[in-house]
């Protein structure tokens, strides 16, 4: 790395032959008090998390509007702060780092942002903003000025760009000025959360095989935050889904993906725009009821109260396990198989 590898002794770099394993979360839970009138309670918007992530594949994290993706990733980034559980990078706990240790985690571990209108400061250049991170772990300025140059080109801007400020460019080169930013670390972990939502169909490809390129050279470990699933598919190894906080199944992508085994991965896929199975079209899935509120979930399965497969059972918490007959993970008592 071209940064200065001087660092104190919590530093998370990794020793000699470690694992290809960069990142383990353990039963991560993060629970957001909040004041309701004159009550006050707790939303438990992530509550029990657990995955692994190795060098080179993508983890692909799905499942509808709040259900905890984002705060899953800003948890393991430490821009939210984990109430129990432990987020393992690198082979080293991270989950109490705090000062220059904290500091010198975030050069192992980098994110893009979902709007790249807002996640861009409008009074910085692009130079500047690139340069921030770099900044930040202490490298001198000539090695700044050579990097900066060098990772506009490599997402495909102009060193002429340099000087430009945000507002000049659509939201694709957005997007790209933000991978540019989180690539001046030389980070082993790459979150991208809902990376291409913002932007225009014609664009989101181009962003898409960016990270795809861009992880390829760098054997970066990536986890893909996306509410589309054609584009989870595309882009990932491996795929957990979530619901209310928590894991509901859990797996390689093509077979979550294409042999759903919990309900609500089901209803999930079968809402999606174009969804088939092989060719075949999926009967479409029309859950009813509201999602149960994050601060008074359901006891047991937490879909429970919208799923049609429902049983006295499932007020007991099933447990994340491969069911027999099944192809990977399922948090359910009744799986599809």
């Amino acid at each position: 790395m071209t940064a200065d590898t001087t660092h104190t002794p919590q530093d998370v770099t990794p020793s000699d032959g470690a694992s290809d394993r960069v990142l383990e979360v353990t039963d991560l839970k993060v629970h957001i008090p909040v004041r309701m009138g004159m009550r006050k309670v707790t939303v438990k918007a992530v509550d029990g998390v657990s995955f692994t992530l190795e060098r080179g594949r993508t983890l692909g994290v799905v499942g509808e509007s709040g259900c905890g993706k984002s705060t899953t990733a800003r948890a393991v980034m430490r821009l939210e702060e984990p109430t129990n559980g432990s987020v393992r990078l690198l082979g080293k706990d991270i989950t109490h780092l705090s000062g220059e240790a904290l500091r010198s985690m975030r050069r192992h571990c980098q994110m893009v942002f979902q709007d790249p209108y807002s996640a861009l400061n409008p009074r910085l250049t692009v130079g500047q903003i690139v340069a921030e991170p770099m900044q930040a772990q202490g490298m001198n300025r000539a090695d700044i000025t050579a990097r900066v140059e060098e990772l506009l080109d490599l997402v495909g801007l102009q060193p002429r760009h340099r000087n430009a400020f945000p507002h000049q460019f659509s939201g694709g080169q957005r997007q790209r000025i933000g991978t540019a930013r989180a690539l001046s670390t030389h980070p082993e972990v790459l979150i991208l959360d809902e990376p291409v939502s913002a932007l225009d169909v014609s664009v989101q490809a181009q962003v898409v095989n960016l990270f795809r390129d861009l992880q390829e050279q760098f054997e970066m470990g990536m986890i893909f935050i996306s509410h589309d699933l054609s584009v989870v598919r595309h882009v990932s190894d491996d795929v957990v889904v979530m619901y209310l906080g928590q894991i509901v199944e859990r797996g390689p992508a093509e077979a979550v993906l294409s042999t759903p085994h919990h309900p609500y991965t089901e209803a999930l896929i079968s809402a999606a725009p174009g969804h088939d199975d092989g060719g075949e079209r999926r009967q479409r899935i029309v859950l009813t009821g509201e999602v149960p509120s994050p601060v008074d979930p359901p006891a047991g399965c937490r879909f429970r109260s919208r799923c049609w497969k429902a049983t006295p059972e499932c007020e007991q918490p099933p447990p994340l396990a491969v069911p027999e007959g099944g192809t990977h993970e399922v948090a359910c008592f009744h799986p599809a198989l």
